[in-house]
């Protein structure tokens, strides 16, 4: 295990989707494009853009926010992912996708892997370098950052659209209380209605009722490969709308493939674990650093 940080933070309250406190006020006001189009199959495939002003091409951080799947918003960005926007060191980009009361999987790891090609296709124009791109989101969100980091590069050589021809992969992914399994349904209880939901089913569906193809194609761990970017997991132990075996099968698999994988435990932290405080955000900000900022 690379890394298994336990401390205890206070104040955690239990949120489907991370909104954070504004973040400090800089010199540097980032450059921002609001609601641009990254696919026109619905209104809600846009994202923001908030861009460092710097002279060299900037690392960027996609964020994929949290809220069961089917609420929250992209305007709502970690105030440590602004703090380094603000001074520079990278850019933002925050993704709204198909929620599944509009369409289930795998519309929304679609979206968010057509958002990652979208944002390489205008790397020139907004001043990205391309072999530094992360992920990051929590919950719903941390599903997601999960899924697009670890998923086969999504790019179609012969694709006749410009966006589908270029890669999906990513350099580093950091999660917050992301479900990683789905087939822990059948066997810990899940204090929530959307897993079920997310491919299709009825709350309360008997876990041995959900197709089995679903189950496996929904879930992260599924893809993991010795190939996959370094990864970061945050999670309370006293989680129950995403137990923390979710985490702790996750970072076995990686480690077993050789993936560089850390696993930070918050000992008595419920589901609000990005919210926990500015360790937690100091410690993200750390991993992002060493695996995104560095040359």
């Amino acid at each position: 295990m690379n890394v298994f940080m336990k401390s205890i933070f206070c104040g955690i309250a239990a949120i489907g989707c991370f909104t954070v406190a504004a973040s400090p006020t800089f010199a540097q006001p980032p450059t921002t494009h609001l609601d641009v189009a990254y696919d026109d199959g619905h209104p809600s495939q846009c994202l923001d853009v908030y861009l460092a002003n710097s002279f060299s091409p900037t690392p960027v951080m996609i964020h994929i926010h949290g809220g069961g799947w089917r609420a929250g918003s992209k305007t709502h960005v970690p105030g440590w992912l602004m703090k380094l926007v603000h001074e520079g060191k990278l850019s933002v980009v925050s993704v709204e996708y198909r929620f599944t009361d509009v369409a289930t999987h795998p519309a929304q790891v679609n979206d968010c892997l057509r958002a990652i090609q979208f944002v390489r296709q205008h790397a020139d124009e907004w001043h990205i370098d391309t072999k530094r791109m992360g992920v990051t989101g929590g919950s719903a969100g941390g599903h997601l950052s999960a899924y697009v980091a670890l998923h086969d590069d999504a790019a179609k050589a012969d694709s006749k659209d410009s966006v589908e021809r270029l890669s999906s992969r990513l350099a580093c992914a950091v999660s917050f209380a992301g479900p990683t399994d789905w087939t822990l349904l059948s066997s810990i209880e899940h204090g929530h209605p959307a897993y079920r939901q997310l491919i299709g089913y009825e709350p309360g569906t008997a876990a041995d009722k959900l197709d089995a193809k679903l189950v496996t194609d929904v879930s992260p761990i599924t893809f993991v490969s010795k190939d996959d970017p370094p990864i970061m997991q945050v999670h309370g132990d006293k989680d129950v709308i995403v137990p923390i075996q979710h985490a702790s099968r996750l970072h076995e698999k990686l480690e077993a493939a050789g993936v560089t994988s850390e696993l930070v435990v918050i000992p008595g932290g419920n589901h609000g674990v990005a919210g926990a405080g500015d360790a937690v955000s100091k410690r993200a900000t750390q991993f992002v650093t060493k695996y995104l900022l560095s040359p």
